[in-house]
């Protein structure tokens, strides 16, 4: 069943509040391609969920997308620090946080993925997050008390791969973070692409094969779908687009956001974007 379709066609299913589970890590493949479009057709009350975000959860938050979020980490590390946007949108109330760390964003995923309530988790005793969000349960084999994360079910998830073919197997080179995961955890994918390949092509090296097609929804092919993120093989980090970005960033409205994509994604793509 081939199941392609433009990027504008792949966001426009997706409802107003919907739960979206994020691909890649900070400035590493994320969907940045996707979330633009998200943007450009004013998608809203958004919840985010990623163990660690950065461009891709902080221009949602500026562009006033969101209203919940579901993370670990968010922030542009050596390169800037702090995320303005996703600072802001916590600091005035237009988007609540739900605090979480990487380890237990990743169990609640792994307990929707395993079709369970929730996921026993170790460590994190002592911290405000157990009485304020997770239970302590007494250990049933043993001493001690055990930490469970509630099941976490994104109404999507949102890849970015290197390669995928019409049926929807998506093939991601380099370190796959969460990806796999947040595939299996949630109610739909869909898969935008740096190209679009034969499958014959990826049954050559079936190992590579990270998310099977019947897995998938939609599958949109994106060149520099990650930019200004890197993607492994393609392109790196485009550190001048991020200095940009962040320059905006500390006093971004919605329609500033939507002017930086309107003005820079084209033109920097097509420059940052190289063959593999």
């Amino acid at each position: 069943m081939n199941k392609v379709i433009s990027l504008a066609e792949a966001i426009a299913v997706i409802p107003t509040g919907s739960s979206i589970a994020l691909g890649g890590n900070t400035l590493h493949r994320s969907p940045s391609a996707a979330i633009h479009e998200l943007i450009r057709q004013d998608k809203s009350a958004l919840t985010l969920i990623k163990t660690a975000g950065a461009y891709d959860i902080d221009i949602l938050c500026g562009a006033g997308c969101v209203a919940r979020l579901v993370v670990a980490y968010v922030g542009f590390e050596n390169l800037r620090g702090m995320a303005m946007g996703f600072r802001a949108a916590i600091e005035t109330g237009q988007a609540r946080l739900e605090e979480h760390t990487c380890a237990s964003v990743i169990a609640g995923l792994r307990a929707a993925a395993q079709g369970i309530p929730f996921m026993p988790l170790a460590g994190m005793t002592g911290t405000d997050l157990v009485p304020e969000r997770f239970h302590a349960v007494a250990n049933p084999y043993g001493e001690g008390n055990v930490i469970t994360i509630p099941a976490i079910h994104p109404d999507w998830a949102i890849v970015h791969a290197q390669e995928a073919d019409g049926e929807g197997n998506a093939r991601i080179l380099g370190t796959q973070f969460e990806d796999a995961l947040i595939a299996r955890a949630a109610r739909h994918v869909l898969v935008t692409c740096e190209k679009l390949v034969d499958g014959a092509e990826l049954a050559r090296q079936p190992e590579l094969t990270v998310i099977p097609g019947f897995q998938v929804d939609a599958v949109a092919e994106a060149p520099g779908g990650a930019w200004p993120a890197s993607c492994w093989g393609y392109y790196d980090i485009d550190e001048a687009a991020i200095e940009r970005y962040y320059e905006l960033a500390a006093q971004a409205t919605p329609e500033r956001i939507r002017d930086f994509i309107a003005e820079q994604v084209g033109a920097d793509r097509a420059v940052t974007v190289g063959a593999r």
